[in-house]
């Protein structure tokens, strides 16, 4: 039985008093769940959302780190600085960093191996843009993410995969579960085809695109979804506890 994960993402959003506010809110709100619960807030509030959290169910992650462990990298965060304030998780090839960052494969695939190395667990973000899924590539491009990001990893215990249709990301509009069902299943047969029967039938693959209260029932309710990676959505909790509670 795989447990949900439900992630939010908070992207470049919050001041340091409305991270901690939010912190305490999901921590306070959360209650019985069978979930498990993540937030990734910016880098300049993780210790603190992660002493706001304190023993409660709620996780923190990163949105991103460096593969090399220290040295001259301006700007970047290594794995062991994302350890030291309390990290358990890293998102890593969200389609932002792929598409307006610029992040390759190759260099998703390098922070893949650092963070599990580290003792991290890594949130594999793949998906397709609107011309790609209309081409009917989604598949191909999904088939590419993977191969590239999960390059000469052998273990996936500590890896998560969330499908994010990069057209659905922020723009209100939802794979319907129809292709959203599709999509996971396409990737949970990657892993089959590639790892073992074992490693599809325990990995995780999260659902990440316009996740809202009024579809996170709907979509979560899926064979092949196993939770979802929120992103405005989680920005409240008044939306994101209903969104935690869903996944039962």
């Amino acid at each position: 039985m795989r447990r949900p994960l439900i992630a939010g993402n908070w992207k470049m959003n919050t001041n340091r008093t409305g991270a901690v506010e939010l912190a305490k809110a999901l921590a306070d709100g959360v209650g019985e769940t069978a979930a498990e619960i993540l937030v990734c807030p910016p880098f300049t509030w993780l210790g603190e959302v992660a002493a706001a959290a304190g023993s409660s169910p709620v996780q923190v992650g990163a949105q991103n780190c460096w593969h090399e462990p220290s040295g001259a990298y301006t700007g970047e965060i290594s794995v062991d600085m994302l350890k030291d304030v309390g990290c358990d998780y890293v998102i890593l090839g969200h389609s932002e960093r792929r598409h307006v960052i610029g992040e390759t494969d190759e260099m998703i695939n390098q922070k893949a191996k650092a963070a599990l190395a580290g003792g991290l667990k890594a949130i594999l973000c793949v998906g397709e843009l609107l011309e790609e899924r209309e081409a009917e590539k989604t598949d191909e491009v999904l088939t590419t993410q993977m191969a590239g990001g999960l390059a000469g990893i052998t273990d996936l215990s500590n890896v998560v995969i969330a499908y994010e249709p990069v057209w659905a990301i922020g723009t209100g509009k939802v794979a319907s579960p129809e292709q959203a069902d599709a999509a996971h299943a396409h990737l949970r047969k990657w892993v089959e085809n590639n790892y073992t029967a074992e490693s599809a039938a325990g990995i995780r693959i999260l659902y990440g695109g316009s996740v809202k209260p009024d579809n996170a029932a709907t979509l979560l309710s899926l064979e092949n979804v196993d939770g979802a990676l929120v992103g405005g959505a989680s920005l409240k909790a008044d939306l994101f506890l209903p969104i935690i509670a869903a996944a039962g």
